[in-house]
């Protein structure tokens, strides 16, 4: 009885109930010798069954008539509150086409009209829930259950019970049900759901976790840091959810035309059948006129494309950014954490000074960096700890200066560490040649930061980031996807700036930046004409990730406010997701264009049709349903992975590490 309550209240009942009837009259009109006379056989003559004929062609008309109202009661429905709201809407042409054509005793076209129509709501929405697959398997990979440590013993509750702070147990191939931190074990962790890598990523202690992926072998124990809709995965979801209910420029246009183009339609058929006098005519007109697939062709297109790309670690924020990353020509990355790996390593320890040593260069650098948030602090804090001349105690105030360096108070001597521009600014004379120094170490692709104790130069520090495996490959796949320019903006010196850019082929470099210098950077190359994509993920990138056309965050999963805020956010650390963002897109909007393209010929052709002759209500909406599924259709092979668009095999990863956030402003 259930099932047969479900299937009643399904997207199907109405069309097969209305599809019987119809069927029913054609068999009560064929009894009657109403598909042909001629046929009708002699023992039915012969016995003056033609009372009886008449009467199966009435039922057949009753058949009809009720296939019509079974049909075209929703549609009626609908067309009612539509108008109830003051909205014309499509259903109102169709049901008064079908009620035009009961009224003039054209029972046939009244049920085809409302059949096919009925057919055509069934298949869109079995199509359109096919577009949000990506959407649904999202929501499917959300666990169900936990496993959590209460009282000294294994517990299993639903996940969404889950407390901040409790410890769950991720065992192998189970779901993990928190965001969190590894507290304890190792294990390897499929991450596809998050970030669209296939390959599973080692996990050990203090690494990250992300609600949804899966144990593909070990055991871990996980600190819960986000629970229920407070997860990574929950807020991917609600970010797809609002993206494709986004509109686009396109989309928003198509909408506006609708609105008077629907009432046009109407004001056309009753001109047609005032002037030829032929009421099938106008009926006609109202039929074939509806806009169904120019109104549904681009929603389709960006549910479908955005869906593909959140399935493949991608979030963009709505149908405008789809519609705008479509036309980026030019994009700007930052270089530490985008073009290399984020984890500068301590190369060089220089002296300068005769009367110093090396261990003491590193001990006064370590020192004063002791109190700094910069990125390039903890490659020499890491070095002197491993050298066993790490500070110890509560560091020193550590003074900021932007572009050029820190000053520090360390054991009530003042130490800089910067550039020469530093130096200057404290009027400390450069006599042991260290502007020169720092000169050869930046041509070897080097970040170099000089140090100086009072007003003496004592020593050189170099600091290299190594360039990461995939960045030529994103420069040489992004120029591929139709981008002119890729433009390098970075606070290291011009000299380190060159070294990278020539290694991956960047095509335009701006070093020494300051923030504001970034957006100016941003802001000329708008200037030029070009659309605009800022790539960065540090705090001094935010002006010019703003003042872009389309600002992308990269390794998003990690970041609530990425996720939320950037109109591209990368889930992955993988480079090449930005290349195939911006395919993607440029499909999508290529798949709106089509069937743009196919609804006005569809409506063009049958327009002509009708005013030629031969083009009737039914075939009319039969060719009409057809084009909104071919609309669909033609959007669902977004759905599909493009070929050389997705990410190159890389070898089994060990947890993402920390990206820098702040550009190499010691340079």
């Amino acid at each position: 009885m259930n099932r047969l309550h479900r299937w009643l209240n399904g997207k199907w009942a109405v069309p097969v109930v209305s599809g019987l009837l119809i069927i029913a009259s054609w068999v009560a009109g064929g009894l009657g010798g109403a598909w042909n006379p001629t046929l009708t056989p002699q023992w039915w003559v012969d016995a003056g069954a033609h009372a009886t004929g008449s009467a199966f062609f009435a039922l057949a008309d009753a058949f009809m008539l009720a296939a019509a109202v079974v049909a075209g009661y929703g549609i009626v429905v609908k067309a009612v509150r539509s108008l109830l709201v003051k909205h014309i809407s499509i259903d109102l042409l169709v049901s008064v086409a079908a009620v035009g054509a009961v009224i003039i005793g054209n029972f046939w076209e009244a049920a085809a009209v409302t059949f096919l129509f009925s057919v055509g709501h069934a298949l869109e929405a079995a199509t359109l829930n096919k577009t949000r697959s990506a959407l649904a398997e999202l929501v499917a990979v959300a666990p169900d259950v936990a496993v959590v440590m209460r009282d000294g013993e294994q517990q299993e509750i639903p996940a969404n019970q889950v407390r901040m702070g409790e410890i769950v147990l991720v065992k192998n191939g189970a779901k993990v049900p928190v965001d969190g931190q590894v507290v304890a074990g190792s294990g390897a962790i499929d991450e596809a759901s998050i970030t669209g890598e296939s390959i599973p990523v080692e996990k050990s202690e203090a690494d990250v976790v992300f609600a949804g992926t899966v144990s593909r072998g070990g055991f871990l124990q996980v600190l819960a840091t986000g629970v229920g809709a407070d997860t990574t995965l929950a807020r991917i979801i609600h970010r797809v959810e609002e993206a494709q209910d986004a509109k686009a420029r396109t989309q928003a246009f198509i909408d506006r035309f609708s609105k008077w183009y629907t009432p046009g339609v109407m004001l056309l058929a009753l001109v047609a059948g005032l002037v030829t006098g032929d009421v099938v005519l106008a009926l006609t007109l109202l039929v074939i006129g509806c806009p169904g697939a120019l109104v549904i062709s681009i929603p389709v297109a960006i549910v479908a494309g955005i869906g593909r790309s959140a399935r493949n670690g991608i979030l963009i924020k709505g149908g405008e950014f789809l519609e705008t990353s479509a036309k980026i020509s030019a994009v700007a990355v930052d270089k530490t954490g985008t073009l290399t790996e984020g984890t500068p390593k301590l190369t060089d320890v220089i002296v300068l000074d005769p009367t110093s040593k090396r261990s003491e260069v590193l001990r006064w650098a370590a020192a004063a960096e002791a109190g700094s948030e910069h990125p390039l602090a903890r490659p020499i804090l890491d070095s002197a700890r491993e050298e066993g001349i790490a500070p110890t105690g509560i560091p020193g105030e550590v003074t900021p200066v932007p572009g050029k360096g820190i000053v520090s108070e360390v054991e009530g001597k003042r130490v800089l560490i910067g550039n020469p521009p530093l130096l200057e600014q404290y009027g400390i004379y450069d006599d042991a040649g260290s502007a020169e120094r720092a000169k050869e170490l930046a041509a070897q692709g080097r970040t170099p930061m000089i140090v100086a104790v009072e007003d003496r130069v004592i020593g050189l520090i170099g600091v290299a980031d190594q360039i990461r495996e995939d960045a030529p490959e994103m420069v040489r796949r992004l120029h591929a996807a139709g981008v002119e320019k890729v433009v390098m903006l970075t606070g290291d010196t011009r000299l380190v700036a060159e070294s990278i850019g020539a290694a991956t082929g960047i095509d335009e470099i701006h070093a020494s930046l300051l923030p504001e210098d970034k957006l100016d950077a941003v802001a000329a190359l708008q200037a030029q004409g070009h659309t605009v994509a800022m790539v960065g993920d540090g705090v001094n990138d935010a002006p010019a990730l703003a003042t872009a056309d389309i600002g992308v965050a990269m390794g998003a999963a990690g970041s609530a406010v990425a996720v939320e805020t950037a109109d591209i956010a990368l889930m992955g650390d993988n480079l090449l997701k930005l290349p195939e963002a911006i395919g993607l897109a440029k499909r999508t909007v290529g798949v709106m264009k089509q069937n743009i393209a196919v609804a006005l010929v569809t409506v063009v052709a049958l327009l002509a049709g009708v005013f030629a002759g031969g083009v009737t209500m039914s075939i009319g909406m039969l060719v009409h349903e057809a084009s909104v599924l071919v609309v669909i259709l033609n959007a669902m092979r977004l759905l599909r992975n493009a070929g050389g668009v997705t990410a190159m095999p890389r070898k089994v990863r060990t947890a993402p590490r920390a990206r820098a956030e702040t550009e190499a402003s010691h340079a």
